[in-house]
């Protein structure tokens, strides 16, 4: 089998109202998808999606003509070209749905098989009044979810430490909660000072108090010592590693005692097999590992299948904040959202490959010109 081409679709969908992210100052007036084909010489085509491959056109032939099965080539070789330009990794899980495809079974077997389903937490992505906030938990508890995450905008920590606090309240204790500070990666032209140590750990301790589950992103990515000193000093759990760049630096951060739960995203971070690997070093020094997946739906099945096959958890993340952020707005290219069941689980798709299906009218309807 050889690869035949390499095709880019670059999609933009409008988002009504703006979505106010509590991590970027910005609102969203749009939501930009590029999906990824890879097509091959048996007429098999791999999907993946998840960067926007800007770019990426000036490397392609580094990838045509050869075989999509030699994937630990083909990750060194996207690794070299991250070096010096975009994260691809939507590239690698086209193959991996070529390979799947060509096997007759899902990924997440060819990971490891290790489960078929996983409980989803609602990963709540707008700034929004404490009320409003405990209103949603309620909502997404009633959908079948077990957990939710809040996000904590660092120019107004105290606003969001009270949706954290009136969610609980409302809620009670039979609903998990995570809250993210999103220190340790920044949007593009932010350039505002992150909160220090010292008000994180205060803000820790009464998240603690709380019983959140855990504390994502607490400090900027260089700042080993102060997530190990915090879990060390509050006793609670610390999460990252969604936005890394290398296998390297979250490596690092196991061996320096900075993290309870790993995060990177397969389609954004270190790609799938990468991410395996350390899943594996993760789960063999007790730690989770619960992969970022806020892109779409086709990136969304790529962690799924990493996170099933070597046994990952106890949850896996899943966008969700109606009703700016929808299931349907998420995947507005594929046939079919990927959603979450009543019991809020996760279940690999049974189709060889990543399961997804392309909606190619959506495709052409949304395709930026």
């Amino acid at each position: 089998m050889r690869i035949t081409a390499i095709r880019l679709d670059r999609m933009r969908l409008p988002l009504r109202p703006p979505f106010l992210a509590a991590w970027d100052p910005a609102p969203r007036h749009y939501f930009d998808a590029t999906l990824v084909r890879v097509e091959t010489d048996e007429g098999i085509t791999g999907f993946g999606s998840g960067d926007t491959m800007d770019g990426f056109a000036a490397y392609q032939d580094l990838f045509i003509g050869r075989d999509p099965h030699q994937i630990a080539s083909h990750v060194q070789v996207i690794e070299t070209i991250s070096f010096h330009a975009g994260r691809y990794w939507p590239l690698e899980a086209a193959l991996w749905d070529i390979i799947g495809k060509a096997s007759g079974q899902p990924v997440s077997a060819l990971f490891g098989g290790a489960d078929t389903r996983i409980p989803a937490y609602a990963s709540f992505g707008e700034a929004r009044s404490p009320a409003e906030r405990a209103e949603a938990a309620l909502a997404a508890r009633a959908a079948g979810f077990r957990a939710v995450k809040i996000r904590i905008g660092r120019a107004d920590p105290a606003a969001g430490l009270a949706a954290v606090r009136a969610t609980r309240d409302a809620v009670g204790d039979d609903l998990e909660i995570m809250v993210d500070l999103n220190q340790w990666w920044r949007m593009a032209g932010d350039i505002s000072a992150p909160l220090d140590l010292a008000a994180v750990r205060a803000l820790a301790i009464e998240l603690r108090e709380l019983g959140v589950l855990w504390l994502e992103e607490p400090l900027p990515a260089a700042d080993l010592d102060g997530m190990r000193m915090l879990r060390e000093q509050t006793g609670i759990r610390v999460a990252g590693g969604e936005m890394a760049r290398s296998q390297a630096e979250l490596l690092d951060a196991l061996e320096a005692g900075a993290l309870d739960v790993v995060q990177p995203d397969a389609v954004l971070a270190v790609g799938m097999l990468r991410a395996r690997t350390v899943a594996d070093v993760a789960r063999l020094r007790n730690r989770w590992f619960t992969p970022h997946t806020w892109t779409n739906g086709l990136g969304l099945l790529a962690n799924l299948h990493v996170v099933t096959g070597v046994g990952g958890g106890p949850y896996l993340e899943f966008p969700y904040d109606p009703p700016g952020w929808t299931e349907q707005r998420r995947d507005f290219f594929l046939a079919r959202p990927v959603l979450a069941d009543a019991d809020g689980y996760l279940t690999v798709p049974a189709a060889p490959g990543l399961g997804a299906e392309i909606d190619e009218a959506a495709v052409a309807r949304w395709a930026l010109t």
